[in-house]
């Protein structure tokens, strides 16, 4: 299995620090609003990682934070005139809601940065004591980045670039920073804002070293794998790394992952332009099934345009699938033969081949894209060779591995039930009656009405079946 690695720039072989183990931490949301689909597609990206390694056998120790205090959290709290906590804990509540709509598997571990200020804290202490950072006068506490001699290995700048890219919020005591690059570690409390009582000021910590403090505790000082979305590499990232090494003395991760970026309509994502879309928005126009369809639809490093025909076609895509699993399901139901045939055991080379296919795709650095490509002509196998005079080792095989394959990529195979307002129904129960008083000109009439509606009717032995044009 090889995975490209932000670090090296280059694919590399993966090798667990532990046989048959992954540690691996996922930077998550900051949780003041409902997730975005630009969140989202980490989120999706990284749940299929961990699949795909639990898949092939490992036990994968997965942790991934959601930021409970920070200046956007604090400025909805205001807003809406309660605490911070309030904020946070809805969102969280509301995020969970949007994962479990995308079949996102809950982490090992959610740790919130709120209940891991005494690791930071203790983190801060030794950096301290180490003179990796030092505190200003009025209590801010910096990152001395020049201690640390490969800042800026992962994002590949040099440290006289990187003042005109670094980012980091300005906070009270900025003046007192002994150089320009210096990051923040604890910074002072505002008057109305959330702290914690520290050795050098009341006030809470910097965004970075929430994500050290937590990975350490949760995976241990050294992990295989960290992943975020690209616009962390710098500078999130690479003050974590400058943080935990400084502090363990040892490599912090073996390999970074990192996903590129979302566009809509080939633009990026802004709230300016109007083309910001929250996940619960599109849950309203979409299956969020089809949302973690389209997201693996592309390989996670290559950028990702979201678009209405992007989506319908990702619809199209993923109903081709399903309706195959419906129909194998319903063939495995009526077979019979617990041995294959001979054909079928030729059918079955096939077969084979194209889940070797498929998990050469998933190999290399996680393809997705090939993947599901993979995963179509196995569906297109299904179809044509699968039939009534099947037997059900053959029915059985093709459906399993359909699953498996579909398991990994987090998509589920059952079709959901879709509730039919009350004048589609009394339509289709009317063509029924229709069809049974032989008034065949009236149940024609009804069909069209009905297909002018996005309902189409297929008439089968078990009754008559609908689905969404």
């Amino acid at each position: 299995m090889k995975i490209f690695n932000t670090l090296s720039r280059r694919k590399e072989e993966f090798v667990p620090l532990e046989p048959g183990k992954v540690k691996m931490y996922v930077c998550g949301p900051t949780v003041y609003n409902f997730i975005h689909i630009g969140n989202a597609r980490p989120m999706i990206v990284f749940d299929t990682v961990r699949r795909y390694f639990e898949y092939k056998g490992y036990d994968v120790n997965f942790v991934s934070n959601f930021t409970d205090v920070d200046d956007k959290i604090i400025k909805k709290a205001i807003e809406e005139g309660v605490d911070a906590d309030t904020i946070s804990k809805r969102y969280i509540e509301e995020c969970k809601k949007d994962m479990a709509g995308m079949n996102v598997k809950p982490a090992t571990k959610h740790p919130l940065a709120t209940e891991e200020i005494c690791g930071m804290l203790e983190m801060i202490q030794t950096l301290i004591d180490k003179g990796h950072a030092y505190a200003a006068a009025d209590g801010t506490v910096y990152f001395r980045v020049k201690s640390f001699k490969e800042y800026g290995k992962l994002s590949h700048k040099n440290l006289e670039d990187l003042q005109s890219g670094f980012r980091e919020i300005k906070v009270t005591g900025e003046d007192g920073k002994e150089d320009a690059n210096d990051f923040v570690l604890w910074k002072p409390k505002k008057e109305g804002e959330p702290f914690w009582v520290s050795p050098w000021c009341e006030g809470r910590p910097g965004w970075h070293i929430e994500c050290s403090v937590m990975s350490k505790k949760y995976l241990g000082e050294q992990i295989d794998i960290h992943a975020g979305g690209e616009d962390l590499i710098f500078p999130h990232h690479e003050n974590e790394i400058a943080q935990s090494e400084a502090a363990n003395e040892k490599q912090f991760a073996t390999y970074w992952m990192h996903n590129a970026f979302l566009n809509i309509d080939n633009k990026k994502m802004s709230k300016s332009l109007g083309n910001f879309f929250t996940v619960r928005e599109i849950s309203e126009k979409y299956d969020l099934q089809v949302l973690r369809f389209f997201m693996l639809s592309a390989h996670y490093r290559s950028p990702l345009n979201f678009s209405a025909d992007l989506m319908e076609a990702s619809k199209n895509g993923l109903d081709r699938i399903l309706t195959a699993m419906e129909r194998i399901t319903e063939l495995s139901g009526k077979a019979s033969g617990d041995v294959l045939t001979a054909e079928e055991l030729e059918q079955e080379k096939a077969l084979n081949a194209l889940v070797e296919k498929y998990e050469a795709a998933m190999d290399d650095d996680f393809n997705t894209a090939d993947a599901i490509s993979a995963l179509f002509e196995i569906v297109k196998l299904a179809n044509t060779t699968a039939s009534e005079e099947s037997s059900r080792a053959y029915v059985d095989l093709l459906k399993n591995e359909i699953q498996k394959l579909c398991d990994v990529l987090g998509i589920l195979t059952e079709k959901k039930k879709e509730v039919l307002d009350e004048e589609v129904e009394n339509l289709i129960a009317a063509r029924q009656q229709a069809r049974k008083d032989k008034n065949f000109a009236l149940a024609d009439e009804i069909r069209g009405k009905l297909l002018d509606m996005g309902i189409v009717l297929k008439d089968t032995r078990e009754g008559v079946k609908w689905s969404r044009a």
